[in-house]
């Protein structure tokens, strides 16, 4: 499933995957499919290091939904998403990684 273009204000704040870098998400190739049991997650950076995720469906009945993340939701779910499409320093500038 590739992502979709979707543009949403929430909190008087516009969230745009026009303009926004997909960090990761769990849209993989398993051989048959890009789907995830008809649904995949993608996250998203925007210019201003603002994070939200985009939750897509393929089922009848569901929309797809656009959620605005703090710092730490967003590192969590970058954390278990299976495809991270840019490093860790990359995604969050600044933030501080300790060594085992």
């Amino acid at each position: 499933m590739n992502p979709i273009e979707i543009t949403k204000v929430i909190d008087k704040v516009r969230y745009s995957t026009k303009g926004a870098e997909c960090i990761a998400s769990n849209a993989y190739w398993d051989g048959h499919n890009f789907e995830r049991s008809g649904r995949n997650t993608f996250l998203y950076k925007t210019p201003k290091d603002r994070y939200f995720a985009v939750h897509q469906t393929c089922w009848q009945g569901e929309r797809d939904t656009l959620e605005p993340l703090t710092l730490d939701e967003a590192i969590e779910m970058w954390e278990n998403l299976p495809e991270q499409d840019v490093e860790f320093e990359e995604a969050f500038p600044g933030v501080e990684v300790k060594e085992a």
